[in-house]
């Protein structure tokens, strides 16, 4: 900072000295958003894959545990599309537009490489809404199963679900140590089953759905009534049969 600056922000008002922080703040960011150094490239590409994992497997987790906020779907989401359009902003887009300006003859190209970096984001958010809206199977983490069980029992069989004309079928690889099958879509009871192997079919009309999916929870109870093991499933993650 030179002394004509210090000068300045002794005498600036509050409101003044946080414009131009921000300002400055926004010109080093573009700075480093525009920065084409092979290495600049891999710090950038690396960081937001890492980023991009982070706010996917920690909002997927908080999910798991019935914290059922809207922005978790939209972190979630954020966080899956970041994973492959960091890398690829930075590694390619980016580079193709400051090329792109350097060089372009045609006036629609000129225009499209000076309005480059906007059109990635605007369609960088696009997506996130969309899937955030209505987020596709490969995003849909489920930690509920680990999560589900606070009994301490060693009741833990593999529940297995394949949906085929608008019904889901489900079956447990061990019976074990389990009295009934309780199956809950919101705070519904949609099938209850008392006898072994436990199998159960649902149709998918009759789920509820939260923060617009569709799910059910497959509760496993002891003679008690006791929950020994819980599931939570989404309809968009059950495999077609």
């Amino acid at each position: 900072m030179t002394h004509s600056d210090a000068d300045a922000d002794a005498t600036a008002s509050p409101l003044s000295f946080v414009r131009r922080v921000l300002v400055q703040a926004w010109r080093d960011l573009l700075s480093v958003y525009y920065a084409n150094t092979p290495i600049w490239r891999l710090f950038k590409s690396a960081g937001l894959l890492f980023f991009g994992f982070f706010c996917w497997s920690a909002s997927s987790l908080v999910l798991s545990y019935g914290i059922e906020w809207t922005i978790l779907e939209y972190v979630r989401a954020y966080g899956f599309v970041l994973i492959l359009w960091g890398p690829l902003t930075h590694a390619v887009i980016v580079p193709l537009v400051i090329r792109l300006r350097r060089t372009a003859e045609r006036p629609i190209v000129r225009t499209i490489a000076r309005n480059g970096s906007k059109i990635n984001i605007s369609i960088f958010l696009t997506i996130v809404l969309i899937l955030g809206t209505a987020p596709i199977s490969p995003m849909v983490l489920d930690f509920q199963s680990p999560l589900g069980n606070d009994s301490g029992t060693d009741v833990n069989p593999d529940l297995a679900c394949s949906k085929s004309g608008g019904e889901i079928d489900c079956q447990l690889s061990d019976s074990t140590g389990i009295d009934s099958v309780v199956v809950t879509s919101g705070d519904r009871e949609v099938e209850r089953v008392e006898e072994p192997p436990y199998e159960f079919t649902i149709r998918e009309a009759d789920l509820e759905e939260t923060v617009g999916q569709a799910e059910f929870v497959v509760e496993l109870r002891d003679e008690d009534g006791e929950t020994l093991r819980r599931y939570r499933r989404y309809v968009s993650s059950v495999p077609e049969a």
